[in-house]
Parts: C-alpha cells; sequence; structure tokens
C-alpha cells in the first residue's frame, strides 16, 4: 500500500529504510524528550521498540525520508509516530495518519506523553480524545482514541 498527498508519499518501510529511522527514532526522541537523560536512548533501541509492528514510512517529493509511523495492528494501536524537526508542521504527521486503514472510521489508539506538549496539541486537533493515563519510565502519558462520530 503507498498513498500520496501533494507533497508526501507514505510507503510500506523496507530493510534499507531501517538504518535511517533508526536515526530518526533517536535524533527525534533526545529533541523532543528534553527531561529525559539522553544517554537512555540508543540507536538500537528502533529495532527492538519496533518488533512485529508494521511501519509506514513518510517521503518528500525528492525521496528525503520525513518520518516514520509503527502501528501494532492486532489493537490498532499506533505505537510511534516521528517527524524529523525540519518537517514538523508541514502536513507528514497527518500524511501518515490518513494512511492508516480506514482512516478516520477505524476508532486508532495511542498513548502520548503529557510533557510533549506539541504533540498532545496535534493528536487533539486530529480528533483523538483521552480516555486513560499511565506512567512510563519517559514520564507520565495519556492514553488517547480516535473519537467516533
Amino acid at each position: 500500500m503507498t498513498s500520496k498527498s501533494d507533497l508526501w508519499t507514505i510507503r510500506p518501510a523496507c530493510e534499507r529504510d531501517m538504518e535511517i529511522l533508526a536515526e530518526i527514532y533517536l535524533c527525534v526522541r533526545r529533541m523532543t524528550f528534553l527531561w529525559v537523560d539522553p544517554g537512555k536512548f540508543h540507536i538500537e533501541d528502533f529495532v527492538g521498540h519496533t518488533q512485529g509492528e508494521r511501519i509506514f514510512v513518510c517521503e518528500g517529493e525528492r525521496g528525503t525520508i520525513a518520518g516514520f509511523m509503527a502501528l501494532w495492528e492486532p489493537d490498532d494501536f499506533i505505537h510511534m509516530l516521528y517527524i524529523l524537526p525540519e518537517f514538523q508542521g508541514r502536513g507528514a504527521g497527518k500524511a501518515l495518519l490518513a494512511a492508516l486503514p480506514e482512516w478516520p472510521k477505524r476508532r486508532y489508539r495511542l498513548k502520548c506523553l503529557v510533557k510533549n506538549t506539541r504533540a498532545m496539541a496535534f493528536y487533539h486537533a486530529l480528533g483523538f480524545e483521552i480516555f486513560g493515563d499511565g506512567s512510563s519510565p519517559e514520564g507520565d502519558y495519556k492514553d488517547m482514541r480516535l473519537s467516533g462520530d
């Protein structure tokens, strides 16, 4: 499955993408989660954290990878959505979400760190609602799901 918007192409990840996706995962976590010791994040985390997940890649017009999304399909759980800072606010995250099967009818879920206020605002604007909360090594989070019509 590949989908295309005016600026972005969304496609399944392939083996040749894994190194750059691991770098994006490491870079964005270190730049975003400033309240966490950056030494706790490692390049090897990506492979372990995405085990068994379906990964979507977002590419710009020239094939530059802007970010990715990882989905745990059995639970319609969006485990990760990471966009490089230079591409944030330009529709890459929305394009990734719009490429999900049956978007926006299916009630996808996710967890968002409370201190990640930009991501919280992004998901709220797209119709995600808080239905619970919890705590992780990176901090407190909100359980969110796409609201039904």
